[in-house]
């Protein structure tokens, strides 16, 4: 029977095989395989942000309510700092009036004038109450010299009335003895008339000292009633004197509470005033506004527009669930792919990964979020020889995962086959901290 050569070749038999050979070449290299280096790692979704928070999209709010004027800026300008992007005007009747202001310091003008009057009016009434002071000083002083003076008359008056007194008496008893010898005829009528006339001399002297010294008494009892009279004069004028100080100071004082009470409403219709133009805090770009139109109203606090900073230190924000918390340690490498970027990963070869981007653990959040995970910031690795890209936006999504420590490949089969976690892994941050 004639063999084909079809047959032959579709049937080999009687001829050796080379399938063995493939197979066992096949178990060799899954055995070499298995020794081969895996990188462990824990992935996390994400999205980027900035690492500062006043560089991350700001809304403007509207700090009074009113009603929108005018806009200065449509969605996608780009502003600086300082920028007018609206105004808006007042829906209050309290502020209608354009000259609010200036009213305002009008009256704060007039209220610090009279409290400037009242406070010259206290230093005049001190300067008048020391002048009141001086002139009793020297009245009670001029009242004293003269009660003095009058001591001293009334002692002379005294030792006065004494000497006449004893004239008086000598006198009289010349005169009984006189008239003794009148009547025993031994002397003459003359004789008894010219001693008459010593006595009656005697005793006028005599009743004019008394007179002397009672008028004396009578001054210097007047005199002291005057000292006593001219210290309630005196009193009574600083008194009146005070109290129109008193009551010059209790104006003050109400003057300055109400001077203090327009110094506020200046102040905050002055800065009210400010607020009728929301201005750019930083530079970046007009988003998302949420009013649109002329004349619409606006309340107090509610969003206006949104502005995205121009410049900002980028950032990804990871979540990680609780169970590989322990895995994140500060200055821990994090690989990263960001969506609209091409990239190639190799899950347990990062190395030999294209399009990844290199980042570093920069704080780690005690806190859990509402999502049930632990947020995770991590930015740029300057040590790293590929940037960022310059076209990242905030919000763009990342993919991330932390490399952690090298393991054989059928120990992390193994530990997968067996549903174990990744091996507790510390970040060696020596040559960082040496860096």
């Amino acid at each position: 029977m004639t063999e084909l050569k079809a047959y032959k070749t579709i049937y080999r038999y009687n001829k050796n095989s080379k399938v063995k050979y493939w197979a066992w070449g096949f178990f060799a290299a899954a055995a070499i395989c298995m020794f081969l280096p895996w990188t462990q790692n824990v992935r996390a979704r994400g999205g980027v942000t900035t690492l500062r928070q006043e560089q991350r999209p700001q809304e403007l709010n509207s700090i009074i309510p009113g009603k929108i004027k005018k806009w200065y800026v449509k969605e996608g300008d780009f502003v600086k700092s300082g920028d007018t992007i609206l105004q808006i005007g007042e829906v209050k009747d309290d502020y209608f009036d354009p000259s609010l202001v200036e009213r305002t310091g009008q009256q704060l003008d007039a209220k610090q004038l009279s409290v400037d009057y009242y406070k010259n009016k206290v230093t005049a009434t001190q300067n008048q109450m020391g002048a009141i002071e001086n002139v009793r000083s020297l009245k009670q002083l001029q009242l004293q010299n003269k009660i003095q003076q009058l001591k001293i008359k009334l002692q002379s008056d005294s030792a006065e009335v004494t000497a006449t007194v004893n004239d008086f008496s000598i006198a009289a008893k010349q005169y009984k003895r006189q008239q003794a010898m009148y009547d025993s005829g031994r002397v003459s009528l003359t004789q008894l008339e010219q001693r008459n006339a010593v006595f009656q001399n005697a005793a006028a002297k005599k009743i004019s000292a008394e007179n002397k010294l009672a008028n004396t008494k009578q001054d210097l009892d007047i005199a002291t009633i005057e000292i006593d009279a001219v210290n309630q004069d005196y009193v009574e004028k600083i008194s009146k004197a005070q109290g129109e100080q008193f009551q010059s100071m209790s104006q003050i004082a109400g003057g300055q509470g109400e001077v203090a009470k327009l110094q506020n409403q200046y102040s905050n219709y002055n800065i009210r005033r400010g607020m009728y133009f929301i201005t750019a805090p930083q530079n970046g770009q007009i988003t998302k506004a949420k009013k649109a139109g002329i004349g619409e109203i606006i309340k107090e606090g509610e969003i206006l527009v949104e502005i995205v900073p121009d410049k900002a230190d980028y950032a990804v924000e990871l979540y990680i669930a609780p169970v590989d918390l322990p895995l994140i340690a500060k200055q821990q490498k994090v690989q990263f792919l960001f969506d609209g970027f091409p990239a190639i990963v190799f899950s347990g070869w990062p190395n030999a990964s294209y399009g990844t981007f290199t980042g570093k653990v920069a704080a780690i959040e005690n806190a859990v979020s509402t999502n049930g995970k632990f947020r995770v910031l991590v930015t740029e690795d300057e040590t790293a020889k590929k940037k960022w890209p310059q076209e990242l936006k905030v919000g763009t999504g990342a993919q991330g995962f932390a490399l952690l420590k090298n393991v054989p490949v059928w120990y992390e089969l193994w530990r997968n086959i067996n549903g174990f976690p990744p091996d507790y892994y510390k970040a060696d941050n020596k040559n960082e901290k040496s860096k």
